[in-house]
């Protein structure tokens, strides 16, 4: 699968997400300066051919819930459990005190 250079931007941005949180993939199209792509950024999470080292796990939607996960929701939830993050109906639970914001 080709990559593009806002995937590797994508990848890059996800490497900053620090082990037990996570962060939006909104947060990330804003970080990226594409403030409107935050589909875009899920379709990137969903090529990364370096998963988990680059945690696209840790992206989620806006208000908590998992969203999608290349390798399945089960393996994306076993990923978030064994960082601490707990989950509840498939929404990260604390979501508020768990969301990261890149600076």
């Amino acid at each position: 699968m080709r990559s593009t250079e806002f995937d590797k931007k994508v990848w890059r941005a996800l490497k900053l997400i620090p082990h037990g949180r996570v962060t939006t993939y909104k947060e990330i199209a804003k970080f990226i300066g594409k403030p409107k792509a935050a589909r875009a950024v899920g379709n990137s999470c969903h090529k990364n051919p370096d998963a988990p080292r680059v945690p696209c796990h840790r992206a989620v939607k806006s208000d908590g819930q998992l969203g999608g996960y290349a390798r399945g929701a089960r393996k994306k939830i076993i990923l978030l459990k064994k960082e601490g993050i707990e989950i509840e109906k498939d929404k990260i639970k604390d979501f508020k005190n768990r969301k990261y914001k890149f600076k």
